[in-house]
């Protein structure tokens, strides 16, 4: 009961990290489930069910609000259901002790690529002014779904971060659309997982729990999207992924006990570094738009 409760809360604060930056919700949930020894396609099981159920609120959140381009949706969708069936059905072919480290390998660097996102570039992107098209939806939506199935996570870090950096859609409407695409992507990567590992195969306790608190934290983080500032959630979220995915590597490898906590030692202070780092420079950021407030108003 213990654990089903701590997953609710990991699923309430993902969704607020997924729903806010439009990623890291499948990331941060498989790589919290692979650290309690949940096995790399049943992790990626209940991750896909559970988002469902979150990314249904998501979305409907998300177009209430008007955060949402349907044109965009609309075009990622089915490459994005391809990929994500393709996904589940291929992770769910690989043994679990063979998967594991692949997967933590993979989560890690969808990590380490989100803090780069929001600490390296700082939310930097080119302009342009055209709506992005087939040609540059189809393609991303493919490797994206893929990813997400695989990893138990991508979809929002390769969808959010090629649509920002294109600069083709506002920040907000990037999010919205890539959290309402979500629910397609869901519902192909469970029919793979569903198809490949029936139903025995799947934990639906843990999806459940996961479900519960990604559905409170929709609606919230929907709202915050306007307001949060999201280079220190993304290194924040992204540093957590880092952290848990390079104990699992290391254990993988055959490293001993004091060599993964020195590891995770070293990990951990880079990552709270990290954060200070993004703190200081969201407080820099803030007093220069404040002064040049004040000199337009003068």
């Amino acid at each position: 009961m213990r654990k089903l409760l701590v997953l609710g809360f990991v699923g309430l604060l993902a969704q607020l990290v997924d729903g806010s930056l439009g990623m890291a919700y499948g990331v941060t949930s498989s790589t919290l489930l692979l650290a309690v020894g949940v096995a790399p396609a049943a992790a990626s099981a209940a991750v896909h069910f559970s988002e469902i159920g979150t990314s249904l609120v998501s979305g409907f959140s998300h177009h209430k609000l008007g955060n949402v381009d349907w044109k965009t949706v609309s075009t990622l969708a089915l490459p994005g259901f391809v990929g994500a069936f393709a996904g589940a059905t291929f992770l769910a072919s690989l043994p679990a002790d063979t998967a594991k480290p692949w997967v933590a390998g993979l989560l890690m660097a969808l990590g380490l690529y989100v803090i780069y996102r929001f600490l390296v570039l700082g939310g930097r992107r080119p302009k342009f002014k055209a709506r992005p098209g087939a040609k540059f939806l189809v393609p991303m939506g493919l490797v994206g779904g893929t990813l997400d199935s695989i990893g138990g996570g991508g979809w929002g870090p390769v969808g959010t971060t090629t649509l920002l950096s294109s600069g083709r859609l506002e920040p907000r409407k990037v999010v919205g659309s890539i959290d309402t695409s979500e629910f397609v992507v869901a519902v192909g990567g469970s029919l793979g997982f569903l198809f490949a590992l029936s139903s025995s195969g799947i934990p639906w306790d843990y999806a459940l729990a996961l479900l519960a608190g990604g559905v409170i934290a929709a609606p919230i983080a929907a709202w915050l999207v306007k307001h949060l500032p999201a280079r220190v959630l993304g290194v924040a979220a992204g540093g957590l992924i880092v952290l848990t995915n390079s104990k699992t590597i290391a254990e993988a490898l055959g490293a001993t006990g004091g060599t993964v906590g020195l590891i995770a030692a070293v990990v951990a202070v880079m990552w709270i570094s990290g954060i200070v780092w993004a703190v200081a420079q969201e407080r820099k950021a803030r007093a220069l738009e404040t002064r040049e407030e004040v000199y337009a108003g003068a």
